[in-house]
Order: structure tokens, then sequence, then C-alpha cells
């Protein structure tokens, strides 16, 4: 009887010690993920603005915040963006979160905030309580051949113009105009260089229907203009001429074009 006792009781013992190893197990695999993570994160550059925020905000943001904006901030610009860093923590991280009150940006539902992904607002979120440094922008990549141009440019369009132009190139009727099969674009191709450029406000008529709204000016390089306009223009049923990047650099030493003035709205039979 003794010796069974003995025997039930050191099982009981040994399966005891066999849970608190599995549990001791557990905990130094969990210890050891967090710490892999903690020096994945630790290994990893600090954002800067020009690297790796700008881009960002390009592709996600710049419908609302860019240089035409009157009403939301100009979040393309470092100084203007800096100056609103705290704000910017809270719309895009803290609010997306449940933690502010305020709408989360990009605002809900639209195209950009169904696209904009969790590593994009952490690298936000990070850029800022790092201290929000400027930094450098990449070298460009230049193509090698016109198709890689086209490729290079297919990717411009499609995370940064694609939400105002449509993936289809079609536009929104009546807001945004069509690149697609567009005479206005076709018919000029310094004149559609030079609003990539310097952004567009003001009145256009495209395949016979009229448009008023505006387009921002992006902050790309010679060779991004060259290649988002060598996309546009070898897709949609366009001509398929090609923009090189000295012609870019050449534009972008010109002043903007002058637009004509509006025309006076008609008066009331009223007055």
């Amino acid at each position: 009887m003794d010796s069974k006792r003995i025997t039930w009781r050191s099982l009981r013992f040994l399966d005891r010690r066999k849970q608190s190893v599995a549990l001791m197990g557990a905990v130094l695999v969990s210890w050891a993920g967090v710490s892999a993570a903690s020096a994945q994160n630790a290994t990893k550059p600090v954002p800067t603005y020009l690297r790796d925020v700008q881009p960002i905000l390009m592709r996600r943001c710049a419908r609302c915040h860019n240089e035409q904006a009157r009403f939301v901030y100009n979040w393309l610009d470092y100084k203007t963006a800096t100056e609103d860093r705290g704000e910017i923590a809270r719309r895009v991280w803290d609010s997306w979160k449940g933690t502010y009150f305020k709408e989360s940006m990009p605002i809900a539902n639209s195209p950009e905030s169904l696209a904009i992904t969790d590593q994009e607002r952490a690298t936000i979120r990070r850029w800022v309580t790092s201290g929000a440094a400027k930094g450098v922008a990449p070298p460009p990549v230049i193509a090698s051949s016109r198709d890689q141009k086209i490729e290079m440019g297919r990717k411009i369009f499609t995370t940064i113009c694609a939400a105002c132009h449509q993936p289809t190139g079609r536009g929104v009727p009546n807001v945004f105009p069509p690149l697609a099969g567009s005479d206005f674009l076709n018919a000029d191709k310094k004149r559609a260089i030079k609003i990539v450029i310097n952004g567009r406000q003001g009145e256009i008529v495209v395949n016979g229907l009229k448009f008023n709204n505006s387009m921002p000016k992006f902050p790309l390089t010679d060779h991004d203009i060259a290649n988002v306009l060598t996309f546009v223009y070898a897709s949609f049923g366009n001509s398929g001429i090609e923009v090189k990047a000295d012609e870019v650099a050449h534009l972008r030493s010109e002043p903007p074009d002058v637009l004509p003035a509006a025309a006076p709205p008609p008066k009331s039979e009223f007055e």
C-alpha cells in the first residue's frame, strides 16, 4: 500500500514537473519571439520624411493634403508636415486605433483608406515619435529601356494617379477628366508635362466634356514624371509617344502656364 502511494505521488510530481517545464518552455519561446521582434525593429533604419514618409503621403493623402488645398494642410511639404506631425500621428494612428476622437486619415472608406497598410501607418507614426527627420531622398532609379520605363510608370500611376483618374484611365464623370483616349492629353505633350510638374486648377474640356477641378502638384522627380506619362501615353488608347526626363527638366525651369481668366458669371435678371 505504501509503495502504491509513493508511486502515485511520484507520478503526480513528475506530471507537475512536466507541466512546469512545458510552461517555462512556452515562456522562453514567447520571450525569444518578443526579443527577436524588438531586435528586428531596433535594426530597422529610423524613418525619414523624404525616403519613407513623403512617398506614403503622395500615395494615400495627396488628393486632399496638397499645395492647392484651401482648408487642410499640405503634408507634401516637409516644413508643414513637421509642424503638424502631432496631428498626423493622431489622425493616422490614434484615430485608427480608436484612441482619438477625430476622424481617421485617410478618410474612412475612401480608396486611399482601403489601400493604406498597417505597415505604412506604423511607419508614419514611428517617423513622428522618432523626431520627424527630413533625411535625403533616394537616388532616382533610371529605366534602361522603354518597356522598363512603362512598367515603372505603371506603378506610379497605380499608386498615385488612379485614385482620381481611375485604374481604367476613364476618370470620374463631371469630376476628374479621363486620360483614356484623351484629345486634351494627346494634343500637346508639353502642356501635359507642365501640368504634372505644376498642377492645374480651372476648367478644361476633354473629349467634349467640361471639367473644373484641381490637380495637385506632386513632388515627383523628372524620371518619375517621364515614366508615368510614357505609361499613360502607351495605355488607354493614347498616342504612344515617349516622354524623356530631359524634356521634363527643361520644362521645369520654365514658369507655369498662365491660364485664361475665368469668365464672369452671368448677371442675374434681378440686377
